[in-house]
């Protein structure tokens, strides 16, 4: 009689634990729901994406492109916005292993009718013709895109209390300058970093760790006027992403769902509601397996319709590179499509620039310093004036 009873107390708590479960489920797919409604999902054509015809699949992996649009007032006047961050975000679907590739914006690449920067793509054409620049030029098979403007980056780390950035004295200053008018932009209010009463002799050195706001990590990852110019902005993008990364991680559910009720109205996607909602549970497991630039090796030139541009050094030689870093392809063969604009590239370079320069800097920082930055007080001084403030007056080229 008693093992009777345990067995019915026992199928009881059972049936509790069940529908626990399942009442979880129902909520957890409810809010998700509710949260995807928010997102814009503007006009976009799939069909009109163009893939050289001898690159690979690539099965088993999923790639996605992410635009950083430059959605400014001085900007509203044009017929397009520049995606002046460009980052592939390659998903090993095995092992949930993530790898970022920052294109730099100045790259000269082939965008569908020109030779012109890469970040002039999405302007021209959107988000298809941004898409398919991708695509021909790298020997890639993207079909989805995910675009944000500063105003999501803003909100996103205000959601998650700000982050912790080990910053240069450099970086400091721009850092400042840039916050005046991504605030105006956002509306949203920052306080400035108070520099040291010294500033040391080495002005791109890290001098400590600050806890910044999302007008101010917006501004950080706007920051090009250091030695490291476009690759240091992209490094400090990418930085700023695993840093979100962790907090995303370590958020719980429902908090992740209120971000995102904050969050998705100001983003743009092509992936519709259906195929989020089941990334939701498996970004979960996922990790930032590594991150790089492109191209790796590269000039920088003159033009005069094209100002300052980089100058992938052997487009084929770079793309497999790429491709080893992307899908671990260790002897990858570029398509005779991606060596003809190689040939192209240099063509123009060699024909039209004013003048060259190589080698190109190197990053700032390595990537470890970040994470194990300490403050030390500086011991110098600094004479002369420092760095001008940023002249935002850009055209749609530069």
């Amino acid at each position: 009689m008693k093992k009777n009873t345990k067995i019915r107390i026992a199928v009881f708590f059972l049936e509790l634990l069940c529908l626990a479960i399942l009442i979880g489920g129902l909520y957890i797919y409810r809010r998700a729901t509710v949260s995807l409604q928010k997102i814009e999902q503007p006009e976009f054509h799939e069909e009109e994406i163009t893939v050289n015809a001898e690159a690979p699949q690539m099965k088993g992996f999923s790639t996605y492109a992410i635009f950083g649009t430059d959605h400014r007032v001085l900007n509203s006047e044009m017929e397009g916005e520049n995606s002046d961050t460009i980052i592939i975000a390659c998903v090993n679907n095995s092992t949930k292993e993530v790898r970022l590739a920052s294109v730099y914006r100045d790259t000269l690449l082939d965008i569908g009718d020109t030779y012109a920067k890469a970040n002039a793509a999405f302007a021209y054409g959107g988000p298809e013709q941004a898409i398919s620049m991708l695509n021909t030029n790298l020997d890639l098979n993207i079909r989805d895109f995910v675009a944000v403007d500063f105003s999501a980056v803003t909100k996103l780390v205000d959601c998650f209390g700000g982050l912790d950035i080990p910053m240069s004295y450099a970086e400091i200053v721009h850092m400042n300058n840039y916050c005046v008018e991504t605030s105006e932009e956002t509306g949203e209010d920052y306080v400035p970093v108070e520099l040291p009463e010294k500033a040391p002799d080495d002005q791109e050195k890290i001098i400590g760790t600050y806890h910044l706001n999302g007008v101010q990590v917006t501004s950080y990852c706007r920051i090009r006027y250091t030695s490291s110019l476009d690759m240091g902005r992209t490094e400090r993008q990418r930085f700023v992403i695993g840093l979100l990364v962790d907090e995303a991680k370590a958020a719980g559910l429902t908090r992740l769902f209120d971000i995102m009720d904050e969050v998705f109205p100001l983003v743009q996607t092509s992936l519709s509601k259906t195929e989020i909602l089941q990334l939701i549970p498996a970004m979960i497991g996922y990790s930032l397996a590594g991150n790089t630039g492109f191209p790796e090796t590269y000039d920088f030139a003159e033009l005069s319709d094209m100002g300052s541009i980089v100058v992938p050094r052997d487009l084929t030689t770079n793309v497999s590179t790429l491709h080893k870093f992307l899908f671990s392809e260790p002897d990858y063969t570029p398509t005779s499509d991606v060596e003809e604009k190689s040939w192209e590239i240099q063509n123009i370079a060699e024909t039209r620039a004013s003048s060259t320069s190589s080698p190109a800097p190197s990053a700032t920082y390595p990537e470890a310093e970040r994470y194990d930055a300490e403050y030390q007080e500086p011991e110098y001084d600094i004479t002369g004036e420092f760095y001008e403030e940023p002249d935002f007056e850009e055209d749609l080229f530069e």
